[in-house]
């Protein structure tokens, strides 16, 4: 089965209340064997099986990308700046820890 169908779901109260796009997947049936089981464990259907893991594994993905992020900003050696600030800021912590003792 190929091709993309939308289906929008009309509310006459409310608008619209759920855009969803059908779409077909080829998947191992030892895969979705497993799948078929977990959905009826979990009382769901397979196709909200499908959108919940999609939905976690984009989530893992933006949290994949905002750790290389971070990382990268945190990769670069301070400039001439922070560096100065940082030797005062020890300068100044050492000055009141040497006070206290």
């Amino acid at each position: 089965m190929t091709g993309v169908w939308l289906q929008v779901i009309l509310n006459s109260k409310r608008g619209i209340t759920m855009q969803a796009i059908k779409t077909a997947i080829s998947i191992e049936k030892n895969l979705f064997d497993q799948a078929e089981k977990i959905a009826r464990t979990m009382k769901v259907s397979r196709s909200k099986l499908f959108v919940m893991a999609l939905q976690d594994f984009i989530e893992h993905q933006k949290n994949k990308e905002l750790l290389a992020q971070i990382n990268a900003a945190y990769a670069d050696e301070p400039d001439a700046t922070e560096q100065t600030l940082r030797r005062k800021a020890r300068r100044q912590h050492r000055r009141i820890v040497e006070g206290e003792w």
